[in-house]
This record gives structure tokens, C-alpha cells and sequence, in this order.
């Protein structure tokens, strides 16, 4: 088989089985960057990621959690490296980036006809409580939080997505769920 044969098959199988979940990352991308531009970088940078690394995916499984996971990792790598990157100062707009309700920009797709769970639980505290209280959760939790509970992912492929611990998805989420609690009781 030649080189030109085996990438066509490549981009027919990144085709036929992964581009149809790209609308699907950028919820996930914005609740995790917070921020339209960064949402659609991640999301870009994902979707090159997973072309590259065709030869990983098997045909046939869960393509959507292999785009999640990859989605995840590219974050948490971005956020490592920002880490140790000197603290840039924000531009004033940064409230607005922030305007649009966490819960709303997750449910914005064409898919969602009713509230979740969440969302009506959510919908009875001021959206900018919520927002508040998911802002002043660490990176780590938000990330975990959001795909088990606005997402729907059981632990076990969170655990794949963030590559960590099923244990330590669990924790996590839990110690993220007693800090939401405990703010927006405090709010209320």
C-alpha cells in the first residue's frame, strides 16, 4: 500500500467516525477555557491531535470519548505549561468573556430539549453565583465536574479523558461537589 493509499484511508476514517463529534468538544472546550478564542484553539488543536494520532483509535469503539480524552489532555498539558509561564494581566473585558451562564453555553446545542438535573437545580441560585463558585473551583475539579455532570461520563472513561485514577476522579469530584455546595449555600 502506498503512502497517498494509507492517508486516504486515514482521512475517511477521521471522517466517517470522529469529525461529526467537533461540534460536540467546543461546550466542553468553553467550560474549560472560559473563553470563546481559547474554547475554538483547544478544540482545533484537539481535532489536529486526533488526525495525527489516527493509528491509536481503534475503528469502530468510542471515537466521541477518544476526542474527549484527547480534548482533556490538551487542556490539562496547556494548563501546565501556563503554569510555568510568567502571569499576564487581563484584559478588562474579561468579565464578559465570562458573561454567558456555564450551564447555558453547555446546553446551547441543538441536541438538548429539556433541563437536566443540574440545570434546574442551577437555575434556582443567581447565575452569577454559579458562576462564581465554579470560578473559584481549582482547574482540576472544573474539568472533572463538568464532564460528570454536565457531560454525562461514567468514571471510568473520565478516569481515561484526564488520565488519572478512577479513585481519583471520584475524589475529586466529590471534594468539587462539597465546595459548590458550601458556596452556594453561603450565597443563598
Amino acid at each position: 500500500m502506498t503512502v497517498s493509499a494509507h492517508a486516504g484511508e486515514d482521512h475517511l476514517l477521521y471522517e466517517r467516525e470522529l469529525a461529526l463529534h467537533r461540534r460536540d468538544l467546543y461546550p466542553a472546550a468553553l467550560r474549560m477555557t472560559r473563553n470563546p478564542s481559547d474554547a475554538e484553539d483547544l478544540v482545533q488543536d484537539c481535532m489536529t491531535r486526533a488526525y495525527a494520532g489516527l493509528r491509536h483509535y481503534t475503528p469502530g469503539t468510542n471515537g466521541r470519548a477518544w476526542l474527549f480524552r484527547i480534548l482533556a489532555n490538551t487542556f490539562v498539558s496547556g494548563y501546565r505549561k501556563r503554569q510555568r509561564e510568567p502571569e499576564q494581566v487581563l484584559s478588562p473585558d474579561f468579565e464578559m468573556l465570562l458573561s454567558a451562564t456555564p450551564v447555558a453555553a453547555a446546553s446551547a446545542g441543538p441536541h438538548r430539549s429539556e433541563p437536566s438535573a443540574e440545570e434546574a437545580v442551577l437555575s434556582q441560585f443567581g447565575h452569577s453565583d454559579v458562576r462564581q463558585a465554579l470560578r473559584e473551583l481549582p482547574e482540576c475539579f472544573r474539568a472533572t465536574i463538568y464532564l460528570a455532570d454536565v457531560e454525562g461520563y461514567p468514571y471510568r472513561e473520565i478516569s481515561e479523558m484526564l488520565n488519572v485514577p478512577i479513585g481519583t476522579v471520584m475524589s475529586r469530584l466529590h471534594r468539587a461537589r462539597a465546595q459548590l455546595r458550601r458556596r452556594l449555600a453561603a450565597a443563598v
